[in-house]
């Protein structure tokens, strides 16, 4: 059964939360078939599928479009998507891109950054919110750990306890040192989703190619479960090998 976003947000210190990205919807289907319970249609598709430098040059499109091949691959899992780069400059910019997204058919969206202001006008429209500090891939030059210094830490901290105050359900914590996600995780009344942020998050997040193996390299913090990579270059090498020696009708 799909959950809401206030069951998702009851589940504090209940149960840890497994969250992993999907794009497609033969991917969608088979995370749901797992039983994972939420799925983040990320802006990281344009990297990791798309082939960009960057997740700025991902737009509303692209993101309405993997969406709704989620949507119809996991009909019963809580669907998370990403508002892309400047489809959130002010709360009435992000209202309209956030429904969007909604009719493409996610749950619930969510932002990058300190913007309080735009998460308490789509919570006062009904649109559930996940809030997103750390490392924050939109606006960052490099994808170094971030908040390791007492300045930087304190500026996260206060992001995430105000990202929460303004009615997020979820806060995502990416790439910073444990000591300051374990922090933030026992301050703040709703869930955190960790990305590299150590074992304390009441959650965790892993980008489905880094788990599955898909690709050429992943980031440090990732763990991978299979090498499908690996899988599909063989599987390719013997298609190939076949239809040369005439073996395939």
């Amino acid at each position: 059964m799909k959950q809401s976003a206030e069951a998702l947000r009851k589940m504090k210190s209940v149960a840890r939360l497994p969250v992993l990205t999907a794009y497609t919807t033969p991917v969608a289907h088979s995370l749901e078939e797992a039983g994972i319970p939420v799925l983040l249609v990320g802006d990281t598709v344009g990297m990791v599928e798309m082939g960009f430098d960057s997740t700025r040059h991902v737009t509303l499109e692209h993101m309405e479009y993997h969406i709704g091949a989620v949507r119809r691959g996991a009909p019963n899992t809580h669907i998370i998507g990403d508002l892309p780069f400047n489809s959130d400059s002010s709360p009435e910019v992000a209202l309209v891109s956030a429904k969007r997204l909604l009719a493409a058919g996610a749950d619930s969206v969510k932002l990058e950054g300190p913007k309080c202001d735009v998460v308490r006008h789509l919570v006062a429209h009904g649109v559930a919110v996940v809030g997103h500090t750390g490392l924050t891939p939109q606006t960052a030059t490099n994808f170094k750990k971030v908040g390791r210094k007492a300045p930087g830490a304190e500026r996260i901290f206060r992001e995430a306890v105000d990202t929460a105050k303004a009615g997020a359900f979820l806060v995502v914590l990416e790439h910073i040192p444990g000591a300051l996600a374990e922090r933030i995780t026992g301050s703040i009344e709703v869930p955190t989703i960790g990305i590299g942020a150590g074992s304390e998050c009441d959650g965790q997040a892993l980008g489905i190619n880094d788990a599955i193996g898909l690709g050429e390299k992943w980031p440090p913090f990732s763990r991978q479960y299979a090498y499908v990579g690996e899988t599909i270059t063989k599987a390719a090498t013997e298609y190939a090998s076949q239809v040369r020696k005439k073996i395939i009708e």
